[in-house]
């Protein structure tokens, strides 16, 4: 059992708390990434895609999972399980001192995570408290103007890693 944290960083100009829709524990959130296996280190050709409301039952014992898959190379089963309450939105102040904030943790057994994919479902909220709901980074940045504070604001330079916890 190895525990990845997700971590996202980005340059935020005028803006701060950028995290998914209905917060760090959204549970209609998207998560994509794709999956290692570890065994054989095949790489999953697509993304998978976890959501905290979306469970299914242990093959053996009690309990649920967000993820039972079986490596298309070596055939070994694998599980990834999602663990709330370790997220933390990211901040002006985060971004400031360049570093990454923690988003998500993944108990992941026979898996790991690799690749995060950032699209639709976000929110952040402008320095002078304007909210911008549902945005979408699948591009890769977003661009819009603050007419309260009457400033331009921006998210670019998207980048995810996993930390082993």
């Amino acid at each position: 059992m190895v525990n990845f944290m997700l971590m996202i960083s980005a340059e935020l100009e005028n803006l701060t708390n950028l995290q998914p829709q209905g917060g760090c524990d959204d549970p209609d959130f998207s998560y994509l990434f794709k999956l290692k296996c570890g065994r054989c280190g095949e790489l999953s050709q697509k993304e998978t895609c976890l959501v905290l409301n979306d469970t299914v039952p242990l093959p053996v014992g009690k309990g649920t999972t967000h993820l039972i898959q079986k490596c298309k190379f070596c055939g070994r089963d694998g599980t990834v399980t999602m663990i709330q309450g370790r997220g933390k939105p990211l901040t002006q102040e985060i971004t400031e001192a360049g570093k990454f904030a923690p988003l998500m943790l993944f108990d992941c057994r026979g898996y790991e995570p690799v690749d995060f994919v950032f699209g639709v479902g976000w929110k952040v909220e402008s320095l002078e408290g304007t909210k911008f709901d549902n945005v979408d980074l699948s591009s890769g940045d977003f661009a819009d103007y603050d007419e309260k504070g009457e400033c331009p604001v921006m998210i670019s330079n998207l980048r995810a890693t996993f930390e082993v916890k």
